[in-house]
């Protein structure tokens, strides 16, 4: 028994004098940065749903004027009115939809956001504002189909070409609706200057636009 005991109090001597094992400490997590807000909103057209992010915190302005239209169902019941394809490459190019520069439903042109303030540049799938000169964007809009860089802003180039085009979101469902869009035919006589031939023969009508809860 007192050799147990001995034993025993040999272990325990040990099991002290050992280096001692403390838990784990987890290292700190890198900082996240936070992400811009988005406001997700759906178009629903006669050729399908199409949902997009739009970047709420990087084109405020642009994004605020889009909600504008859209949360009084100024879209509602207008359409997708134009098809312009990369010549070589129909594939790519753009659709334009809105409410048709109709002074009724047109509220006051917004001061203009280039892509080199807001970051949000014209890849595959972007909205952005339908324009003439910088500052004049209303109520109509584009949806790229494929890579539009040259529809960034570039200071190296004067003018309104310069400023480039005001992108504010991008698609995020519905991406062969806005590619069926871009395929369907166009009327050879509609349109005027450089919209000739452009033009949707069947305009694809917006049945409904809305925020995605």
């Amino acid at each position: 028994m007192r050799r147990s005991a001995l034993l025993a109090g040999m272990t325990l001597a040990i099991l002290l004098a050992g280096p001692a094992f403390s838990q784990p400490v987890a290292s700190p997590s890198p900082a996240v940065a936070p992400q811009p807000a988005l406001v997700r909103i759906s178009l629903q057209t006669s050729e399908g749903m199409i949902v997009l992010d739009l970047e709420k915190d990087r084109a405020p302005i642009t994004t605020a004027n889009f909600l504008h239209y859209l949360d009084l169902k100024r879209f509602d019941g207008m359409s997708f009115y134009r098809a312009v394809k990369v010549p070589g490459a129909p594939d790519f190019g753009l659709i334009q939809g809105g409410v048709h520069f109709d002074p009724k439903k047109m509220f006051p042109p917004i001061a203009h956001e280039p892509t080199s303030k807001t970051g949000v540049l014209h890849s595959d799938g972007t909205i952005s504002m339908a324009r003439n000169a910088p500052g004049s964007a209303t109520g109509d809009f584009f949806i790229t189909i494929g890579a539009m860089a040259y529809m960034d802003a570039d200071p190296a180039k004067p003018g309104a070409e310069g400023a480039g085009y005001a992108a504010f979101g991008h698609v995020v469902e519905g991406m062969d609706v806005v590619r069926k869009i871009l395929a369907a035919p166009v009327s050879a006589t509609e349109g005027v200057g450089a919209m000739k031939g452009q033009m949707l023969a069947a305009p694809v009508k917006i049945i409904a636009a809305r925020r995605v809860k």
